[in-house]
């Protein structure tokens, strides 16, 4: 007789929750901080991440986006973004500029255009700006590396920390594990994006998305 051996479901809530004890644990002053480079897909997503790992990580927020289309809306986003940084509860935050070059994810996922949303052409993009956030983090030699992409309920977490999981292999930089969803992550970015009059795009970015 032959048995199926169900999966068991990674919670990584739990192991986010641990690597934030051993670095209090390790940490007794600010100087002491890890280094963490974050990637950022927009303001209201990153609200909650930010005041959740602030006082953990010195944060440099990466807003790397080629996805995002039109370039109207990709400038819109960055500049609520920045508007949020601007706050005194995030003054500690450090912004990193990228391009903005959309032929990156057209080349990316060229020939998955009539995908369904949340299928493979969103992997690849999920690989496409995961893999910057890691080459980034090892050239300018970052402790960790992480994306808000998990506190979306649109998002799957599991995909996504796979990747990151992978370039940690390549790169030797730690990545964050992450389900910023959990403990009410979503619901609390939605209500810091009201608190602080945060825009709120109704589709994920990509050209795509929007039809």
């Amino acid at each position: 007789m032959m048995y199926s051996v169900k999966k068991q479901k990674i919670n990584y809530q739990s192991i986010l929750d641990e690597t934030i004890k051993s670095i209090i644990f390790n940490s007794n002053n600010i100087a002491k901080k890890p280094n963490l480079l974050l990637h950022s897909c927009c303001g209201p997503c990153s609200s909650y991440v930010l005041s959740y790992l602030k006082d953990f990580f010195n944060i440099y927020l990466l807003f790397y986006n080629p996805n995002i289309y039109p370039l109207n809306e990709f400038n819109h986003r960055k500049e609520e973004q920045l508007r949020l940084l601007s706050y005194p509860e995030f003054s500690s935050v450090n912004f990193v500029e990228s391009n903005y070059n959309q032929e990156e994810f057209f080349g990316a996922t060229k020939g998955y255009e009539n995908e369904k949303e949340g299928n493979k052409r969103c992997e690849i993009c999920y690989k496409l700006r995961l893999k910057k956030v890691a080459d980034i983090a090892k050239n300018l030699n970052f402790d960790f590396f992480t994306t808000t992409l998990t506190v979306s309920p649109y998002k799957n977490s599991e995909i996504i920390n796979s990747i990151g999981a992978n370039l940690e292999k390549i790169t030797g930089k730690r990545y964050l594990l992450s389900d910023f969803k959990k403990k009410d992550g979503y619901k609390k970015s939605i209500e810091l994006s009201k608190k602080y009059n945060l825009y709120r795009q109704n589709y994920c970015g990509c050209i795509f998305s929007k039809r």
